[in-house]
């Protein structure tokens, strides 16, 4: 176990936790647990009232990672313009692997989700399930959009929104 300083990270950046999305670090202390001293980053998810700690040297191994680049984010938002890929499988299947995706951390996963959750006024009504993981998702690709684009969540989520509806007029 190396006890060398995590370059990536620094206080106040804000990073992706794969289960929690978008956090930002608060700082970086040293505690004492089981009798060993343990650099740990501490990190605020102020959405959801809630701080993590992350031990610095494991923080690659949970996936805990910078924000996306910009061109991320385009690939995102093309991602989000194509045509809703639904496999045949049973839902409880495809529930598990959006979760999977969800929890992932990776951005485009996350957009794919969306695509493939998302419905227009004119299509069937969707389960409770599936609207949980599609809201759970957009909140996830919200949140990140903001903080790459420096805007205001509400700011993404129209921008999101409006690539949605676009691609319903196209279809």
């Amino acid at each position: 176990m190396s006890k060398s300083k995590n370059p990536e990270f620094r206080p106040n950046e804000y990073v992706v936790y794969p289960a929690h999305g978008v956090g930002q670090i608060v700082s970086i202390e040293k505690q004492e647990i089981a009798g060993i001293e343990l650099e740990l980053f501490v990190i605020s998810f102020e959405k959801d009232k809630m701080t993590l700690r992350v031990p610095t040297h494991k923080a690659s191994e949970v996936g805990m990672r910078q924000l996306s680049s910009p061109d991320v984010v385009t690939k995102a938002m093309t991602t989000l313009k194509g045509k809703a890929k639904v496999k045949k499988a049973m839902w409880s299947r495809r529930a598990q692997e959006y979760e999977q995706k969800i929890n992932s951390g990776d951005l485009i996963a996350i957009a794919e989700v969306v695509r493939d959750l998302h419905r227009t006024d004119d299509q069937r009504e969707q389960s409770y399930s599936e609207r949980q993981l599609y809201e759970a998702a957009l909140e996830r690709l919200t949140r990140e959009f903001a903080a790459v684009s420096g805007d205001d969540e509400t700011a993404a989520q129209s921008q999101i929104d409006s690539v949605l509806t676009s691609r319903k007029a196209a279809a």
